[in-house]
């Protein structure tokens, strides 16, 4: 068997580009004692991804240049010498933009666990089951602590993270605004999703619709985009408010510095909070997670939407979706 990769080629100046990533093609090794074989099916595609690139320190080494390029997935072990695993098991982990992870079952940066295919679809379990879910649970409850009453805004509302933040905190009993671009996605994230408003950032003045749409203030804020939309959203936080810091798409690809919040003295005033979050903080307990939000979804409570892009030959354009604000859900590649 052949296995085609794409390794990082060039640190990305701005939006990545095709001369950034090598495709190469390499014959697939035996198994040793204790490895399994994992036939990629799908590759979660991530803003993170974005930053995984660059050589600056982070809460994650960057990935290598010639290194396969880091991606979560899920796949089908096709072989195996490891009694962890068997032949036709649905494993996720961080299998790499590959059509084949070779490796020990125990890995410890692959992070290899099983998935159940009965409780959810595959690619739910790379959006409300997978990372994206993860950091949505956690980041709501553990960073911003909603309690039921609460007005919570979410930026990126349509997006993998954002869309889940939203269902989970009306689960809690909060009125929640989305911002998110275009009419299409902020109609979805209302009729689809059970967002109490939405601000459309493209057509729409986010300031006028927070006070709008916010009459009683802001009292969480998610924040996935960063730049001009959270020193918006600054501007209207009440009295002990706490904003999360989960992403900041919005200044991924800068050429310049990266634009940090001018209404920071909005905390001050308000006696705020703002605190960033990584997913990885909570590995130990995804599981419980998994169980809520699987319950929900289960209980058809909460939605899972997913933007599939097919083939591996379309990585480099697929990524680029995220960065243009093209997906429409959380952005899955299928490779097998």
């Amino acid at each position: 068997m052949e296995n085609t990769q794409f390794r990082l080629a060039a640190r990305p100046v701005g939006l990545p580009k095709d001369s950034d990533w090598q495709i190469t093609k390499e014959p697939v090794r035996e198994l040793a004692d204790g490895e399994v074989l994992v036939k990629t099916l799908y590759l979660s595609l991530d803003p993170a991804m974005r930053g995984w690139m660059n050589d600056a320190k982070s809460y994650i080494r960057p990935v290598g240049i010639g290194e396969v390029m880091r991606a979560g997935g899920l796949g089908e072990v096709v072989a195996s010498r490891s009694p962890r695993f068997a032949v036709g098991d649905k494993i996720g982990g961080g299998f790499g933009v590959q059509q084949y992870w070779i490796g020990a079952a125990d890995d410890r940066h692959a992070g290899l666990h099983q998935i159940d295919t009965r409780l959810a679809p595959a690619t739910t379990w790379l959006n409300t089951l997978g990372m994206p879910g993860m950091t949505a649970y956690f980041g709501l409850l553990e960073v911003g602590q909603p309690k039921a009453g609460e007005t919570v805004v979410v930026s990126g509302a349509a997006g993998a993270v954002g869309q889940t933040v939203g269902q989970v905190a009306k689960q809690l009993g909060c009125r929640v605004v989305g911002i998110a671009g275009g009419k299409e996605k902020c109609d979805f994230v209302v009729n689809e999703l059970g967002f109490d408003a939405c601000i459309d950032y493209k057509g729409g003045d986010v300031r006028a619709g927070l006070k709008e749409h916010c009459p009683n203030g802001v009292d969480v804020y998610f924040d996935n985009v960063g730049g001009d939309i959270l020193d918006i959203v600054l501007t209207r936080i009440n009295l002990k408010a706490r904003i999360v810091i989960c992403g900041a798409i919005s200044q991924y690809n800068n050429t310049t510095a990266v634009k940090g919040p001018a209404n920071y003295l909005s905390l001050l005033v308000n006696r705020a909070r703002m605190e960033g979050m990584v997913v990885f903080d909570y590995a130990d307990r995804y599981h419980v997670a998994v169980a809520a939000l699987g319950k929900w979804l289960q209980e058809g409570k909460i939605k899972s939407r997913e933007d599939v892009v097919q083939g591996i030959e379309k990585f480099p354009q697929a990524l680029t979706m995220l960065f243009e604000g093209k997906n429409f859900g959380k952005l899955v590649l299928q490779v097998a």
